[in-house]
């Protein structure tokens, strides 16, 4: 089980703070729009892409199969 945590604002929590730093949405705001955007990482534990919220799970089956062929 998971506690609700803050995902924008001075109350973010650091991983999403991290996240969106890390890759910014469209024209570079921060801030998560919908509770169903996206973040993929590599290997090496940095952000490969953001996903917006309507981007459906198997659209980003590609990418996934990239990273874990690399």
């Amino acid at each position: 089980m998971f506690d609700k945590i803050e995902v924008n604002g001075s109350g973010a929590h650091p991983l999403y703070k991290w996240l969106t730093q890390s890759a910014p949405g469209i024209l570079g705001t921060e801030a998560i729009k919908w509770n169903f955007t996206k973040f993929l990482l590599g290997r090496d534990g940095k952000v490969f892409k953001r996903y917006a919220p309507q981007t459906k799970p198997e659209a980003i089956a590609d990418d996934i199969e990239r990273l874990l062929a690399a």
